[in-house]
């Protein structure tokens, strides 16, 4: 079984190496912001973050068994404010006609643009390569199980929310559309940009060209970028476009990449997620049928989440005992819960004998 808990400092030496594998701002690769991020986990985490600011939630992805991470994934409670924008490019049309040759073109434009409006933004997301196509869907478990938080306490966000996506990259980790387009007004490597991003995005602001650009300018491959997300990265993007989230022609600056955004209210999976409490201990033969939702404590241990099976007698919650000793959770505990869309409760009632 895996399970969902806060990343905590002894999981810094494999965040490290997750981070090293991508280019996230919200993962960087970086000993010592990699620290300072989970040390505001933590604490946002215990409740001790009243700034929505400094709220952020790391988690980390672990096998019950082995106690070894796999993945992780991050919420940020807000991140723009005045004084600290959310920097992006955003796209356009400029259409051109010429009375002389009765006929003109139609450009793509894009222009350095600015948010201080303050949306949370879910990001930092990766899944260690072996556990890719895992059969228990261990991306989709990493991804979504940040709504089911979410659901839980929705005090603790923007009413909007952002996501990333990351655009497609060379084999060497770079991209064409840094190349061609952003390196050509500031002096850094795609990797150096991206990860002194992470510290300051004053450079973008201060050395960016203001106005439109016509994207008719770029070669066709750089072009080609805009708005686009990786192979990889396309299982993401439809997870999240299935919980609302749309794309308004903003993108990266870096890579090119689509931001996506929705309102926190609307997402179909925070819309869902509860409160339950927990019944006795299951039987042998009871049938959980193919039912599944998020389900989480937060005992003594923190926060503890999985994916699990489920069976509902009148107004408690049955759950496998595998469940039950993974997230620590006892009968009469309240639990979170968000029951799934894509399988079905054949069985209403726990079967005892």
């Amino acid at each position: 079984m895996f399970v969902i808990r806060p990343a905590i400092l002894d999981d810094l030496p494999t965040l490290l190496k997750l981070a090293k594998m991508v280019h996230f701002i919200n993962l960087p690769a970086d000993k010592d912001l990699l620290a300072a991020k989970i040390g505001r986990s933590r604490k946002s985490f215990a409740g001790d973050v009243t700034d929505i600011r400094q709220r952020e939630f790391m988690f980390a992805l672990e096998d019950h068994e082995s106690n070894e991470v796999i993945g992780t994934c991050s919420v940020l409670g807000c991140v723009s404010w005045e004084g600290h924008p959310h920097i992006y490019l955003k796209t356009g049309r400029r259409e051109m006609y010429s009375a002389d040759l009765q006929g003109g073109q139609v450009h793509t434009t894009i222009e350095i643009a600015t948010d201080t409006s303050g949306p949370s933004e879910v990001g930092g997301l990766i899944l260690a390569p072996g556990f890719r196509g895992h059969p228990q869907r261990l991306g989709s478990l990493l991804s979504l199980i940040r709504f089911h938080f979410i659901g839980l306490h929705p005090e603790l966000f923007s009413q909007r929310i952002l996501a990333e996506m990351m655009g497609p990259l060379t084999p060497d980790s770079g991209t064409l559309l840094w190349e061609y387009l952003g390196r050509r007004f500031i002096n850094l490597s795609y990797k150096e940009a991206d990860l002194f991003s992470s510290r300051s995005k004053e450079f973008l602001l201060s050395l960016w060209p203001k106005g439109e650009i016509l994207v008719s300018l770029l070669p066709p491959e750089a072009r080609a970028l805009i708005g686009r997300v990786g192979d990889e990265t396309e299982p993401a993007k439809r997870m999240l476009e299935n919980q609302g989230f749309k794309y308004h022609g903003h993108v990266d600056p870096f890579d090119g990449g689509p931001y996506l955004d929705t309102r926190v209210a609307e997402i179909p999976l925070v819309k869902a997620t509860t409160s339950m409490t927990v019944g006795e201990p299951a039987d042998d033969d009871v049938d959980f049928g193919t039912a599944e939702a998020f389900v989480s404590h937060k005992g003594r241990g923190g926060f503890r989440a999985t994916r699990t099976g489920y069976a509902i007698d009148g107004d408690r919650l049955i759950l496998p005992n595998t469940t039950r000793e993974a997230i620590s959770v006892s009968t009469n505990a309240s639990v979170g819960f968000t029951p799934l869309p894509e399988a079905k409760l054949k069985h209403r009632r726990a079967k005892k004998s």
